[in-house]
């Protein structure tokens, strides 16, 4: 589910828009204020920022420089202002689109997606699990921006479960996927060993997995 943060002083319209967003089956992040949003980027794996230009503690398109050097999120700028000069000054900084108030959410959600797709194109070789990165081109897997070592059967593992996120596997079909065998001729005591060393190392809490769920009596899933 991507995550939107919602960065606009106006109470009402924040709580239009969480409505409505949720309603479209995004998570939503609301803040009246330059302070405070980083901290939201830094603990939320975020997807997307709407950010009001007009803010009562700053101006957004200096909190828009302080965002990218948290992190390089796609922003759409909300502005009551449509002068061109505005606009295109966002644009030239940077920002994916902009929408100028007032606006109907139908459209505003229809950036959204056109963003996020535009992103996700650009992203095709990385897939995000809460804290987790696994870059396809160079088979590496990171756990808060850190490497992470994985043996090339532990990755194995790992890249089926993360490519059908929230498909439940059996271990049957994991231990076919891997080895590419019969896998009636395979003990799948192994795999549970192989899980078990994945999970240490890309869990906060192995005996308590939030990443690679056990689905009692079937196999395995990723979840989000």
């Amino acid at each position: 589910m991507d995550k939107i943060l919602i960065i606009e002083d106006d109470e009402t319209i924040r709580i239009g828009l969480k409505y409505y967003l949720n309603a479209e089956n995004f998570e939503t992040f609301e803040i009246g204020t330059c302070k405070g949003v980083t901290d939201i980027i830094k603990n939320n794996d975020i997807s997307l920022i709407l950010l009001d230009l007009n803010l009562p503690d700053g101006n957004g398109f200096d909190l828009f420089n302080e965002i990218k050097k948290e992190k390089d999120l796609p922003v759409i700028f909300l502005t009551a202002n449509d002068l061109e000069v505005s606009i295109v000054r966002g644009l030239d900084m940077g920002a994916d689109d902009y929408i100028t108030k007032p606006f109907k959410a139908r459209e505003l959600v229809s950036r959204i997606k056109n963003v996020l797709r535009r992103v996700n194109k650009v992203n095709s070789n990385i897939i995000n699990i809460k804290n987790i990165k696994i870059d396809l081109n160079q088979a590496k897997v990171f756990k808060d921006d850190k490497d992470v070592f994985l043996t090339a059967l532990e990755y194995k593992i790992l890249l089926t479960l993360a490519l059908s996120p929230s498909v439940t596997f059996t271990r049957e079909k994991i231990l076919a996927d891997i080895w590419d065998v019969n896998e009636a001729y395979v003990n799948d005591n192994t795999l549970t060993v192989y899980i078990k060393r994945i999970r240490e190392k890309i869990e906060d809490d192995p005996n308590n997995p939030k990443i690679i769920k056990t689905v009692r009596g079937i196999g395995y899933k990723i979840e989000l």
